[in-house]
């Protein structure tokens, strides 16, 4: 494994003005690696670097970009083996899933090299012509979570250097590493100065967020952060994609096969160990087959094998960090002494490592905190409902909406419910599905904007209306 890392600024590793800080392995509690520590100055240089490096790169052509995008693909690809590695030791999660991160992540670079920027003809009449352009914003700044920490690299960076613009990208400080990783690669490929990464946690998120030469913030993580982000961007008027915090709902009708569903249930409800945005946090199931229900997820959740993700035949990994870790441990001590019932998991394992085994929490209810708070980890509670309507209203009781699903043999029947939804996303049997010609984005306090497909694409852009009188 790779073992030195830097911050990369105009084309050139650079060690951390601040010097270095520690990136530890959740499922071991070892030093993965030590990462540098930038400083604002250093940020500053790589924001100069970017602003310069767009003077030509908003003029390369739609080819050339795509052409490079697909270079990084291959490049991606080539390396798959390293970056999953990296992301196993210092994200937490399983091989199987790594792996699946970076293959996702070579498809999302493939998919947006190969969207087109489109110019949209308003009117060519005999004396008029009139065009809209989609033209790059200028240095966007990405701040990336912990969750996913490759796979949403790419779906920040790559949209914004099919474009045309410049990025300037700030990774979790939990997880930096495959995210300086994949700064190496495309910078093997781009010109120097337009894909630039600095790592560090104190000052540098909110000096990237109120910077007057950044032009877009896309940003994947908690409410309250993205908040903050949008009081810090108004500065200079900042384009923002914000994707926030979600606790998604599942809504079981009475008429569904509940052998088909719930292994689909189970997976999407704990995908990444729950720590995903858009997993099923909240599941409403129907009196008559709630019973049955819990019995299958408790099945599927015992058959987990928990451990490290080095390990061969490990399906769950660690919490991926101890503040998690300690507020997954909190919310289910608080449903215990609430009235809930704890059907399996509901203890930490023992010895190193942030080991907390899939949980599944019958008769909980909307005012527990395990059901009103985004729980982020591996716990599911189960709601009983007796009318849908006292479901849907329950669902969409919650500030945030980011998804929702209906599970139900009748897809008509499930379409309706769906659609009655609070969120930017409704699935209908499955959950947490995100591809990247589909755009995807919550409402509420989930955030706005939207990522993947040309809606998603052309939020990198700003509209120029070309007026020719002939």
């Amino acid at each position: 494994m790779q073992t030195e890392f830097s911050l990369i600024i105009n084309g050139n590793k650079v060690a951390g003005d601040r010097g270095t800080f520690d990136v530890i392995n959740p499922a071991t509690e070892e030093v993965v690696a030590a990462c540098p520590y930038a400083s604002v100055e250093q940020l500053n240089a790589a924001v100069d670097a970017a602003e310069e490096a767009f003077k030509t790169w908003q003029y390369s052509s739609n080819e050339e970009r795509k052409q490079a995008l697909h270079r990084i693909a291959d490049r991606i690809e080539a390396n798959a083996a390293a970056l999953a590695e990296v992301i196993v030791k210092e994200q937490g999660k399983p091989m199987f899933l790594a792996q699946a991160e970076v293959g996702g992540a070579v498809a999302w670079t493939r998919y947006t090299a190969d969207l087109e920027i489109p110019v949209e003809v308003l009117e060519d009449s005999e004396n008029k012509r009139i065009e809209l352009h989609r033209k790059p914003l200028g240095v966007v700044g990405s701040i990336t979570p912990w969750n996913w920490p490759l796979m949403i690299a790419v779906w920040h960076i790559m949209p914004a250097l099919r474009t045309g613009n410049t990025v300037v990208c700030k990774p979790s400080g939990l997880t930096p590493l495959n995210t300086i990783m994949l700064a190496e690669i495309i910078n093997e490929e781009v010109p120097a100065g337009v894909m630039n990464v600095l790592t560090g946690e104190a000052g540098i998120g909110s000096a990237i967020t109120g910077h007057e030469k950044i032009r877009k913030i896309v940003f994947t993580g908690s409410t309250p952060t993205g908040q903050a982000i949008m009081r810090n961007a108004a500065s200079n008027l900042k384009r923002l994609t914000l994707e926030l915090g979600g606790n998604d709902a599942g809504i079981i009708l009475p008429d569904a096969d509940v052998d088909a569903i719930a292994e689909g249930i189970f997976q999407t409800a704990f995908l990444n160990m729950g720590q995903t945005c858009a997993a099923l946090k909240r599941l409403y199931v129907h009196d008559s087959q709630y019973d049955q229900v819990c019995e299958k997820l408790v099945a599927i959740a015992n058959a987990q094998v928990v451990g490290n993700g080095m390990a061969e035949g490990t399906t769950f990994g660690p919490v991926q960090n101890k503040d998690q870790f300690e507020l997954v441990k909190e919310l289910v001590e608080d449903a215990k002494a609430s009235g809930a019932q704890v059907l399996c998991g509901g203890e930490p394992q023992s010895g190193k490592g942030f080991f907390y085994p899939p949980t599944i929490v019958a008769n909980a209810t909307d005012d527990m905190r395990i059901v009103a708070e985004e729980q982020f980890g591996p716990v599911l509670p189960v709601i009983r409902y007796s009318d849908l309507e006292q479901a849907v209203a329950l669902a969409n009781n919650c500030d945030v909406g980011l998804g929702g699903s209906v599970w139900s043999s009748d897809i008509e029947a499930a379409q309706k419910v769906a659609q009655r939804l609070e969120c930017g996303t409704a699935w209908i049997n499955g959950h947490a599905e995100v591809l990247p010609h589909a755009p995807f984005g919550g409402c509420k306090m989930s955030g706005f904007g939207v990522e993947f497909g040309q809606e998603g694409l052309l939020e990198y852009t700003v509209p120029q209306t070309l007026n020719i009188n002939k």
